[in-house]
């Protein structure tokens, strides 16, 4: 089954402000021996808020508006695609993904991640990939 694991962004990481060098070396080892492991598919991180745009369709028109967004705490500052047996796998991915900024940020950290089921083709009854069809 695959997951996707999402971290929350913060007021930091909005702000742009550096993420600690001994948390990036960190997760770097926990994510290598995940890839080797064969859990993890794929990671990623994404620029703040003020770097994107969110569209949004309403009233039958599709409007764009410029970053940053007020509501950080909803925010995805990144994500993980993870190769997981179950659900409690995945969880536990991230219990140890949160587990490691804890250890080296300290007791006081505050974060979430969010672990989703992502749809496999042949829950949709057709072998097409999702979203296939689609151009820019």
């Amino acid at each position: 089954m695959r997951f996707m694991a999402m971290v929350k962004a913060d007021k930091d990481y909005e702000a742009g402000k550096a993420p600690n060098p001994d948390l990036i070396a960190a997760i770097g080892r926990h994510t290598e021996k995940m890839r080797e492991a064969g859990v993890i598919l794929e990671v990623g991180g994404l620029l703040p808020s003020s770097r994107g745009v969110r569209l949004q369709a309403k009233d039958g028109a599709v409007s764009v508006t410029d970053g940053p967004f007020a509501e950080a705490k909803e925010l995805i500052g990144g994500y993980a695609i993870l190769n997981a047996d179950s659900k409690e796998q995945a969880i536990l991915f991230g219990r140890q993904f949160l587990q490691i900024h804890v250890d080296v940020l300290g007791p006081s950290y505050e974060g979430a991640l969010e672990v989703r089921q992502m749809f496999e083709h042949s829950e949709h009854g057709t072998d097409a990939p999702c979203g296939s069809g689609l151009s820019a």
